[in-house]
């Protein structure tokens, strides 16, 4: 039986998902090791369509209750080993991601790599590629100052996963996964060396989309704090002078390639940012869901 199970949540989504099996084929562990979960979500496209791009590289369930979490939750069940690590359809594991994610469980209880955006063409990069490029998945900070790590590169063991209950639906799943786990004493690290590539949102409406969801889940979990309300609206006051402070990391970082990308990505923080506190203080107000 493998020690390691790698959990997958997908929903329609097969052209990344075939490059992260081929990812995970890749990798520098024994393949007798791990095994694959592939936890669909009820794609549309039907389980026999997922079952030909999984192509025999993986386990398909399928998972009825809708949402990532849920997923996440039947794989795991559905699973064997004793070291459980999650990633997403829609990323890329380096060949080490999963040695160095399951060496640096030792001695801890919960890991989360390295994060960083990949590209998926060589054009000039939009505005919500420049934006994302430069701002999404700081998951350094997120475990180093914050005590979580995102689901799409999370290591625990499954006596963990046990003691802190399942992924919960319709608030940040992975904060408040991480942070369950954090107050049952378990520890976080981070893991430099265990890489996830992950592709940036391409446009506004797709991005917009990511934050609808995020706003939602973060409200919602703000709201189970004390004072969360007034600390949420503080939070969202903050969003319209964050555009000067974080704009000039956008217009200096290496990362973008020339002035044009710079100023779309420019363009696109102050478009969210104004977005976000328009939503947030809704939100608050409750004239939004």
């Amino acid at each position: 039986m493998p020690d390691i199970s790698v959990i997958i949540p997908h929903y329609s989504d097969l052209d990344r998902l075939d490059r992260c099996l081929a990812a995970l084929q890749a990798q520098t562990m024994a393949a007798h090791r791990f095994e694959i979960i592939v936890a669909d979500n009820m794609s549309p496209i039907g389980k026999l369509a997922v079952e030909n791009a999984i192509a025999g590289r993986a386990r398909l369930i399928m998972a009825p209750e809708k949402g990532a979490g849920p997923a996440r939750n039947a794989g795991v069940a559905a699973s064997a080993g004793e070291l459980l690590a999650f990633t997403d359809a829609d990323c890329l594991p380096d060949p080490n991601w999963l040695e160095a994610g399951i060496a640096a469980l030792d001695g801890c209880d919960l890991v989360g790599g390295r994060m960083i955006v990949v590209p998926e063409h060589d054009r000039p990069r939009s505005g919500a590629e420049a934006f994302e490029t430069v701002f999404a998945f700081d998951n350094e900070s997120y475990v180093r100052d914050k005590g979580f790590t995102v689901t799409a590169n999370l290591f625990c063991s499954r006596s963990v996963f046990d003691a802190t209950g399942p992924f919960r639906v319709g608030l940040s799943e992975d904060t408040d996964w991480c942070l369950r786990a954090r107050d049952l004493g378990f520890r976080i690290t981070y893991a430099e060396r265990a890489v996830v590539g992950h592709p940036p949102r391409p446009d506004w409406p797709s991005l917009r989309r990511k934050w609808e969801r995020m706003h939602a889940e973060m409200f919602a979990l703000a709201l189970l704090q004390p004072g969360g309300r007034r600390k949420w609206v503080v939070h969202m006051l903050a969003m319209p002078p964050s555009i000067l402070a974080h704009g000039p990391r956008l217009l200096r970082s290496p990362a973008l390639t020339d002035t044009g990308e710079r100023w779309r990505g420019l363009v696109l923080l102050t478009r969210l940012r104004l977005w976000r506190f328009f939503d947030g203080i809704l939100r608050a107000g409750g004239m939004r869901r």
